[in-house]
């Protein structure tokens, strides 16, 4: 089973990128992407044919939003954290017979931090919600979590220290989620493998000279390890200041 997630800032915006061809090209079985920043009716279907298709629509025009594309028509779709909705878009939730699938776009602590304290409580809002999944059945949870776990994960760790996507105490929400029983694929694969990011700022040379971060991820429940094939970044891949990553588990 082949998934990928990709933080598109703006499908409309990376449709004319190239986004297009490489949806078609990499025939994902499940492709989740955030930031799609559009409302209902403002995109041409035709690229997702051949896919059940399920928007989360941040209330505010050109803001956040999530979406799935899957070959496999889920059992149930649900929109959201506690209620069955998001006014940001930020949480899509797809249930399978065996797994459920979580995308979500979490929550910026803004530059200035102003919004740190409503992260952290949406932080443990999530992982409460990842928990309940998982006591039911095992979860996969892909999007952007907007934190660079561990000092590998950032191109310049000590310059870095505190800022948004980098605080103590986002990045300790990180360790928590992960030991109430969830693993971040690529660093199981890669322990070891710097240099290896999913985002980089918009200024001049910063992605040519690869000063990124590593905050995409694609999660599973520990009892999903022996599934595992693969984990892998796409920095090749143009279209939006992030790039997209995949995931293989074995049927």
């Amino acid at each position: 089973m082949k998934l990928v997630s990709w933080n598109v800032n703006g499908l409309r915006a990376c449709m004319n990128k190239g986004f297009a061809d490489f949806f078609k090209a990499m025939d994902a079985d499940m492709f989740c992407i955030q930031e799609t920043k559009l409302q209902e009716g403002q995109i041409d279907p035709a690229p997702f044919e051949g896919y059940f298709a399920y928007w989360n629509y941040a209330e505010k025009k050109g803001y956040s939003g999530t979406a799935v594309f899957t070959k496999r028509e889920p059992l149930s779709v649900r929109y959201g954290l506690e209620e069955d909705a998001e006014p940001e878009g930020r949480v899509l939730t797809l249930e399978y017979d065996d797994f459920y699938l979580v995308n979500v776009y979490t929550p910026n602590a803004r530059r200035d931090l102003s919004r740190l304290d409503f992260r952290l409580e949406w932080e443990e809002r999530f992982r409460g919600y990842l928990t309940e999944l998982d006591a039911r059945k095992p979860v996969v949870v892909c999007g952007d979590l907007n934190v660079a776990h561990q000092e590998i994960d950032i191109k310049n760790a000590k310059s870095n220290r505190g800022n948004s996507g980098f605080t103590d105490e986002e990045r300790e929400k990180m360790t928590r989620l992960l030991d109430a029983g969830f693993v971040d694929t690529f660093r199981h694969l890669h322990p070891d493998r710097g240099d290896m990011y999913t985002w980089w700022s918009f200024m001049p040379k910063v992605r040519e000279r690869n000063i990124g971060w590593r905050i995409d991820y694609f999660l599973i429940s520990r009892r999903l390890t022996d599934r595992l094939v693969d984990a892998g970044i796409e920095s090749s891949v143009m279209g939006s200041d992030h790039c997209p990553i995949t995931l293989e588990l074995s049927e």
